[in-house]
Parts: C-alpha cells; structure tokens; sequence
C-alpha cells in the first residue's frame, strides 16, 4: 500500500468503473453502468495532497498494476470523525486479501490522523459489502441518505467503527 500520486489517476479510475460495474450489477440501472467510462473519473482525481482536510488515497498495486484504493478524510457530516469515502478493489482481485488490508490501512490512517470513530457509507441493496464491513467490525448506525454519486442517485445506510 501506498499514497496515490497524480499519475495513478487513469490506474485507480479503472478500478473504480469496473467495481462499480461489477458490485451495483443489479442494484442500478444497466445503462448507467455500461456508460461508465474511466477517463470521465481520472480527470475528477486530486491525488497528493498534503491538506490534513482534504481526502487522501491509498492504493495496491500487484506488479505495478492498481488492483485497490481507499479514500480518507475527516467525516463530511460528523465534526471530529473520519469517514472511509471509497474502497474499491478491482474484481479480478476480490477475495484475494487486497480489500483487507485497505480497510486496516484506511483505518490507521484515520487512527494516526487523530480520530477515534469513523464512518462510511453503503449503497442499499450492496450485501457484499454489508457482509465485507461487518466482518471489519462495522456497525450500521442508522443514519440514511439520498445522495447524489457521479450523476446517478443512490440511497445509503451509515455505519461506524471505533479505531483503530
């Protein structure tokens, strides 16, 4: 695991449509997904900043090739929280180990950063990673939310954790 750096922008953005293509299968509209392009989320990327308030990325590369990343900050509805803003592996990688050892370095990030608890979002219908976050010892906490994520709308469920 590493800092992403602006040059993993088109590397992440792969992983994060094919994610998204393969974990909301069923949950959002096939057109929506089919359309999703990785150059349409690099460009969106800011990778490398040393600004405690702005999210950082991690992510794991197998032979030089990003399989995984996770995004951190300060909590974008809780003062005083962390929030995990994204962790997606790529699918070709899931049950290989990539997403654990994300989340736990996600989490001493938060940790080392300061923070106690932290939270996270989950789209509704996605039991992967309900079963994924439980297993980590997240707990839903009963917060709900219509958000609005790259174009589409999406209802989700916040869970927390203690840290680290």
């Amino acid at each position: 695991m590493r800092a992403a750096r602006p040059e993993d922008a088109d590397g992440v953005a792969r992983v994060h449509v094919r994610s998204w293509q393969a974990a909301y299968r069923g949950i959002l509209a096939d057109e929506y997904l089919d359309g999703l392009r990785p150059e349409d989320r690099a460009a969106r990327y800011t990778f490398g900043s040393t600004d405690p308030d702005v999210p950082s990325t991690i992510v794991a590369a197998e032979d030089g090739v990003i399989c995984g990343f996770a995004t951190t900050g300060p909590s974008s509805d809780t003062p005083g929280r962390g929030e995990l803003f994204a962790l997606y592996v790529d699918p070709d990688a899931w049950g290989t180990g990539v997403g654990r050892r994300l989340i736990a370095d996600a989490r001493a990030h938060l940790h080392g950063a300061g923070f106690t608890e932290a939270a996270l979002w989950v789209l509704d219908g996605n039991d992967r990673a309900e079963r994924f976050y439980r297993i980590d010892g997240w707990r839903p906490d009963g917060r709900r939310r219509r958000d609005e994520i790259w174009g589409v709308t999406v209802d989700e469920a916040g869970w927390i954790r203690a840290l680290p």
